[in-house]
């Protein structure tokens, strides 16, 4: 590359989604990752052969038709990705105490479901759903709207988020739904957005709910199914991704009365010069971090020194020698809460002293080698494990993600073991059949994915944090622009749908334009629970997984 017309700042779904647009519109483009692999929260890891995907758990509108489906078919990586339809009967799991509830793929199984639980709840119960279902639809009108009719009608055609989009998720369910375990049953994804129902703007928490609706599925191959896809499209195009490229500062020259990005420094030293930068990294570590205080305008040092970050979290990685299927488990993830209310069990997660009590008060729980079959040996199963904490907690850690010292190595050893508590109620006996464990914290968020405080959804979601309120993709600084979870929208799909906003913004057009359909473009999708329709494709990868390591345990 001889000339480079945008440099991308980090390789997470947002970076490589703007990467692959910009690319295909003829760029020469360029994106640098920290990282010893590309992906950012989208990435995977082995631990001795055993693949884990701290970030990417599972994703849902992945059908024909479906908005997940239209970015991807749009960007033209759906001929590269195969998914898997996790159990359609129950996606997910809520376990609330000693109540255990099923979370079926299909608004109208939902329903159904928790209508036998709570018969005295129908009525409120059938209203809320559709509720949620009708603010959501409204919210993506409203991202996708251009014309002077779309702007004529839409007072119309958004009354319901006019009406319920100033509430937070606590005060509107009050209003449909009075049972307490029901509320609980319904707010447990709220652990999608990281933000406790008093605390979450409605309008979020519906665009997750209804992003689930119709189930979920999980890539083959993990989160680095989804980024080698990302990553081939934009070598096609042209464009180049390179990895260990730590960026150091940006560079700035001084246009007229205003700044000009012109290119970047790397902690090697080395400088590349480019048209325009897109940061993929969170606002304070794109601006404080390497555009430096003092080039900024008063306006934008008062908001960011006002901007609050999400949760953080840990991250327990492990590989069991156990039959989970035969113990309980399957395709379907587990909310594993205390029989709390939601908001208390957010005060419990994030208080200062986290190993107070001999279990966490909440928990995902899944296991990706049933959420992907061809990546199953026959014997070793993975799990994830993941709960939510205050950073401050860590924050003595901070700059111990590459030589740790005898006192945090200490604490992620007590923190495994009240994992493993926990896990205990789930799936009985699992201690002893623990091959392999590891503990990623917020000090390894910040030291792999370069996150503020280790955040897991960039910005926190609340009502004057999102939607209207993130921070723009243009920067004030020119040539400069942002992308990822805090300028569109959190989560893989939120994310890449904000990378597609930026290259539109840079390319002055609109989102659309860049994902036109493409009838050449489909998502291959297999059931995760029922071999039966698999690909010969399919059934010869898991034949040869185990063939594999039935080899190395023989030669072991």
């Amino acid at each position: 590359m001889q000339e480079i017309d945008t440099l991308i700042i980090g390789s997470g779904a947002a970076g490589l989604s703007a990467a692959i647009c910009l690319s295909r519109a003829g760029q020469k483009v360029l994106v640098l990752e920290q990282h010893y692999v590309p992906g950012g929260w989208c990435h995977s890891f082995f631990l001795n052969g055993q693949r884990f995907s701290p970030g990417v758990h599972y994703i849902g509108m992945i059908e024909k038709g479906e908005s997940t489906a239209e970015l991807y078919e749009g960007l033209g990586i759906a001929n590269d990705l195969t998914f898997f339809r996790m159990n359609p009967k129950g996606y997910e799991h809520v376990h609330i105490g000693d109540n255990k509830f099923e979370m079926p793929a299909g608004k109208d199984n939902l329903y159904e479901s928790l209508a036998v639980r709570f018969p005295h709840e129908k009525k409120g119960l059938k209203k809320y759903l559709d509720m949620v279902h009708a603010v959501s639809q409204q919210l993506q009108f409203i991202v996708k709207m251009r014309g002077f009719w779309d702007n004529l009608t839409v007072p119309y055609r958004t009354r319901y988020l006019g009406k319920y989009g100033l509430f937070s998720l606590k005060k509107v369910i009050n209003w449909f739904v009075k049972d307490p375990l029901l509320q609980k049953v319904l707010n447990s994804q709220c652990g999608d957005h990281g933000l406790p129902p008093a605390m979450a703007s409605f309008p979020l928490h519906c665009a997750v709910m209804d992003h689930y609706f119709n189930g979920g599925y999980y890539p083959m191959g993990g989160g680095a199914g989804i980024v080698k896809a990302m990553t081939k499209a934009i070598t096609r195009n042209g464009g180049e991704v390179r990895v260990k490229q730590k960026v150091k500062r940006i560079l700035l020259e001084q246009s007229g009365k205003n700044k000009r990005a012109v290119g970047v420094e790397l902690e090697s030293g080395e400088v590349i010069k480019a048209k325009r930068i897109i940061s993929n990294a969170d606002p304070n570590k794109t601006f404080l971090g390497m555009v430096g205080e003092e080039n900024l305008s008063e306006k934008l040092r008062k908001r960011i020194s006002k901007t609050r970050y999400s949760v953080t979290s840990l991250l327990f990685f492990l590989t069991v020698d156990m039959d989970v299927r035969a113990a309980g488990m399957d395709s379907g993830n587990i909310w594993m809460l205390k029989d709390l209310d939601v908001d208390e069990i957010y005060k419990k997660m994030t208080a200062a002293d986290i190993l107070s009590d001999d279990e966490f008060p909440g928990l995902f729980i899944s296991c990706p080698t049933l959420k992907d079959p061809p990546s199953f040996n026959g014997r070793y199963h993975n799990i994830e494990v993941v709960t939510f904490i205050d950073y401050e907690v860590f924050k003595k850690f901070s700059g111990e993600g590459g030589n740790q010292t005898p006192e945090y190595l200490a604490m992620k050893k007590r923190i495994s073991e009240k994992m493993l508590n926990s896990l205990e109620k789930i799936l009985p006996g699992i201690r002893e059949k623990v091959v392999q464990m590891d503990l990623g914290t917020p000090i390894t968020n910040e030291y792999y994915i370069n996150s503020t405080g280790g955040n897991a959804y960039g910005t926190e979601k609340t009502f004057n944090q999102s939607g209207p309120f993130s921070f723009p993709a243009k920067s004030e600084i020119e040539n400069l622009y942002l992308c990822g979870a805090s300028i569109l929208a959190h989560g893989v799909a939120g994310a890449a749908n904000s990378g597609v906003k930026t290259a539109a913004t840079i390319l002055k057009c609109h989102a659309s334009d860049l994902l036109k359909h493409d009838a050449s473009q489909n998502i291959t999708i297999f059931d995760a629970e029922d071999s039966s329709e698999w690909s010969e494709h399919i059934r010869q990868k898991v034949k040869d997984k185990k063939a594999r390591f039935k080899e190395v345990e023989v030669g072991a």
